[in-house]
């Protein structure tokens, strides 16, 4: 039987994107269709799975929902406060959320080289992480930027203090350790994304460009469709891909 879902943000980019490619995969049934104004208390009952590509200040509400009915959710919602982030973490103790700024394969496996690279390279090798997108996204940095960041800083234990966004000015020689992260806004741009590690010799970089929603779309549903069988717990698609 294929996985129900209550699709929340059907009117956006990624909700169109989430619609058409659930018509080639016979395994997902989007069975409800959710934005704002939309009441999902009466739409949830007959859904296996949830799936939120909405607005921020939607999520924790959905989320409360989710754990109160019992089902599995997946967030593609990004830009949360940090009181918000909580309110939704609570809600992964009662139900599985496959939480994730990114649904793409290829990221996700970007996330793991730059793990690899992070621990193998030492302090001697600069961390820049450039990400673009179009102009209409509304927060910066990226999802997927945010999620890179924190790889790099847990590989190296150092904390959001060693982390500059953007430089203007006078800004001196740059700290051994830091981590610059940078957001660049315009056109139609999907999502490019790309980590480099610098040494005074050699320059890595590690570069994943999207072409099209539908690579994070498929990514979703299949993240979907893994959660609804999942534990209570907080998930990325590091564990939907199994990725460790």
């Amino acid at each position: 039987m294929p996985v129900k879902i209550l699709l929340n943000g059907y009117k956006g980019r990624m909700g169109q994107a989430i619609m058409s490619a659930a018509k080639d995969d016979a395994d997902c049934d989007i069975c409800a269709l959710c934005d704002m104004g939309d009441n999902p208390e009466s739409l949830i009952g007959n859904a296996d799975v949830v799936v939120d590509f909405s607005f921020r200040d939607a999520t924790p509400k959905l989320a409360d929902l989710c754990a109160k009915t019992s089902k599995p959710l997946v967030i593609g919602t990004t830009g949360h406060s940090a009181e918000q982030r909580d309110s939704i973490l609570k809600c992964a103790k009662t139900i599985p959320i496959v939480w994730a700024g990114n649904y793409s394969v290829g990221v996700n496996l970007l996330n793991y080289l730059t793990k690899i690279a992070a621990s193998v390279l030492g302090d001697s090798y600069d961390v820049e992480i450039v990400e673009m997108h179009h102009k209409f996204k509304k927060d910066a940095p990226s999802g997927t930027a945010e999620k890179l960041k924190e790889i790099v800083c847990k590989a190296r234990n150092v904390g959001e203090n060693m982390v500059c966004y953007g430089r203007h000015g006078q800004v001196g020689e740059r700290p051994v350790g830091e981590v610059g992260v940078h957001a660049l806004r315009g056109g139609g741009v999907v999502g490019d994304h790309t980590v480099i590690f610098a040494s005074d010799g050699e320059r890595l970089e590690l570069v994943h460009k999207a072409a099209d929603r539908k690579i994070f779309a498929v990514g979703a549903l299949r993240a979907a469709k893994w959660v609804s069988a999942a534990e209570p717990g907080l998930y990325g698609m590091e564990d939907v891909l199994n990725l460790k």
